[in-house]
């Protein structure tokens, strides 16, 4: 593609640059010329214009990012994603419905690695987005580029990203209290919001003394896909009254802490089928948490192993809430 200004006179046909204003009107960049934009442009006095050309072999920003989104995205059913139109070089991918995205990082990386001005930017891996929600955007950033690049960019796309809707409808939360005080309410309307938010309800309250036998029993009971606990007294070791619960229930746990701040103590396993997560005290908070990076992957279907969770330390110090009774520093 060759850029720069020339003659007013040798305009025609060229991707005007910049836009002009002229009276009573204004030619946008990206226009083609004509030549009735040249006569307009030489009444108002222009003798030369920056317009961009493109050279044999070239693609068109639009018809790039298209093509680009179409190797990104071959099948836009299956990975539950929408394409949009192509507009100023840029095509936008939603989601079709609720759902976890998951991003093949070294594809994306390899497509924008091929031409700076082919570029593709998505969401995090894994996070969640609601109905409709933007996932990625394709932007060329110049008017036109190479056919050879574009060839070779969506040669490296192929199925880089697709949605994992909801899976799991119904979440029962269990909650441990030491004594005769009921556990504070903002607990439930946290989770209970978090779980709204994905497309899921909250079965009815459920509240067991801090010991093993009766949250064993009350785990061995719920009839909810997952399975939620959140105790009294915060749970600091793999053998601790939560954990050993799960293993009286006849269940199992596969992984107790993350490296994510706030999110330290949570633990997950499963019951059968049904998993199970340990959450965290800092659930109780409606911010960001690390239970949150496992709950939306677990209810969707996607697997949380250990090596997933040890996985979460970079980008895993999150923003610490005020009422966090104690502060990293204080």
């Amino acid at each position: 593609m060759r850029f720069g200004s020339v003659p007013l006179a040798e305009a025609e046909g060229g991707v005007l640059a910049h836009s002009v204003a002229l009276p009573g009107t204004r030619l946008r960049k990206g226009r083609v010329i004509s030549a009735g934009d040249i006569a307009a442009l030489a009444a108002a006095g222009h003798d030369a214009l920056v317009v961009a050309r493109l050279d044999p072999g070239d693609v068109g920003e639009d018809a790039a990012a298209a093509q680009l989104a179409a190797a990104l995205v071959p099948d836009p059913a299956a990975a539950r994603l929408k394409i949009g139109r192509a507009t100023t070089g840029r095509v936008n991918l939603h989601v079709a419905q609720i759902g976890v995205l998951e991003v093949d990082a070294a594809r994306i990386d390899a497509v924008n690695a091929v031409h700076p001005m082919i570029t593709v930017a998505t969401v995090r891996q894994w996070q969640s987005l609601p109905e409709k929600g933007m996932a990625a955007t394709i932007k060329i950033i110049s008017y036109a580029v190479p056919g050879d690049a574009l060839a070779e960019a969506c040669a490296e796309a192929g199925q880089a990203m697709r949605l994992h809707p909801l899976r799991h409808r119904s979440a029962q939360l269990i909650e441990t209290v030491i004594g005769n005080e009921p556990p504070p309410p903002k607990g439930r309307r946290s989770i209970r919001n978090r779980l709204t938010r994905m497309g899921a309800e909250l079965g009815p309250a459920v509240t067991v003394p801090h010991e093993t036998a009766p949250l064993a029993a009350a785990i061995a009971a719920s009839e909810a896909e997952v399975i939620l606990i959140l105790t009294g007294s915060a749970t600091s070791d793999l053998h601790d009254t939560a954990p050993e619960a799960l293993r009286a229930a006849g269940g199992t746990v596969h992984h107790f802490g993350m490296p994510v701040d706030p999110g330290n103590l949570l633990f997950f396993g499963q019951l059968g089928e049904k998993p199970v997560i340990g959450l965290p005290g800092c659930a109780r908070s409606p911010a960001l948490n690390g239970a949150d990076w496992v709950l939306e992957r677990i209810l969707c279907g996607v697997e949380v192993t250990p090596r997933d969770v040890m996985g979460m330390g970079v980008g895993g110090l999150l923003k610490e809430p005020p009422s966090r009774p104690r502060p990293r520093e204080g």
